[in-house]
């Protein structure tokens, strides 16, 4: 059953566009936490929600959430990481880290729509580029680091298969499933990780091209960004950056991603490896968890590599 809104083309949900652009205003955080905010969906993070986090921990098992550094070019790795030996004891890293290869987390001076930022903030592109970075909602803001209670939304094991296949969408409806399925439930200040099993799939089939355009993508669409709103998530991640391609959204390129940055201000965890954790999850029948994220504190960054670590 669809959504007041959803359409269906073929085997695909599709939400209608006039819907999609009403939603920018209906859910948007702008001036929610005043017009100065830099740090959006991170506000739901509070003392108490921390302290709460912290009691998760019951037997202190941890597992990485991060992709292992990847230097061998690829239809989805087109800019590897760049790795050089100085000397025996020393060695150089460097990497353009946006993209649908590497672990890292989108900073909301990452997206843009229309040159506007979130929360109304319009730099000039000259004086970004003169100025080597962003004035305002840059990746430096996290510098404290994120510590909250996490959430694995498995979609893959309730569905009962090892991956979802290319271009899949992942509804609404599907989250809530997940919830029902698992238990669980999404609170204010949690960070959501949606697994699709790319990482399963790539090791079983190999590579293929996950762009936003051309690209066949499995992840969430247009209709999860209602829930997002109504459950105040802080952060959202995926094992792909969190929308599916091709795009739910006509003429949107990007429709949970984009507005998820833009709109709601909530920073974002793409190509996470979430492969152990869902394992880690399922042998404990327990689907949150601490997570601890220290983001680089690079001043002016559109985001950073980073290894968000899930305790149990």
């Amino acid at each position: 059953m669809l959504d007041e809104g959803d359409i269906e083309v073929g085997a695909r949900p599709m939400i209608d566009k006039a819907q999609y652009v009403r939603w920018k205003t209906e859910l948007s955080n702008w001036g929610r936490w005043g017009s100065d905010d830099q740090i959006g969906a991170m506000n739901l993070i509070t003392p108490a929600t921390r302290r709460q986090a912290a009691a998760l921990v019951k037997e202190g098992f941890s597992v990485s959430l991060a992709r292992d550094v990847d230097t061998e070019k690829a239809i989805d790795n087109p800019q590897p990481y760049e790795r050089q030996m100085l000397a025996i004891g020393s060695d150089r890293f460097g990497v353009a880290f946006h993209g649908v290869a590497h672990t890292h987390l989108d900073s909301l001076a990452h997206i843009n729509e229309e040159g506007v930022f979130y929360n109304g903030y319009k730099p000039d592109p000259n004086a970004v580029m003169k100025a080597g970075g962003h004035a305002r909602n840059s990746i430096v803001n996290l510098k404290n680091g994120i510590f909250t209670r996490g959430v694995l939304i498995d979609i893959p094991r309730m569905k009962g298969v090892p991956y979802l296949e290319p271009g899949t969408v992942i509804t609404r409806q599907d989250v809530e499933a997940f919830e029902k399925f698992a238990a669980v439930k999404v609170m204010p200040g949690d960070a959501v990780f949606i697994r699709t099993g790319r990482w399963a799939r790539r090791a079983a089939v190999g590579p293929w091209d996950l762009g936003r355009d051309a690209g066949m993508r499995p992840g969430p669409g247009a209709s999860v960004l209602p829930w997002l709103k109504a459950r105040d998530v802080a952060l959202l991640g995926s094992d792909v950056p969190p929308s599916t391609s091709p795009s739910d959204v006509e003429g949107e390129s990007g429709p949970v991603h984009d507005f998820a940055l833009v709109r709601l201000g909530i920073h974002l965890f793409d190509n996470c490896d979430l492969e152990a954790l869902a394992d880690a999850a399922a042998a404990r029948k327990r689907w949150d968890f601490l997570l601890t994220v220290a983001p680089l504190p690079i001043r002016g960054g559109t985001g950073s590599p980073v290894n968000p670590i899930a305790t149990f």
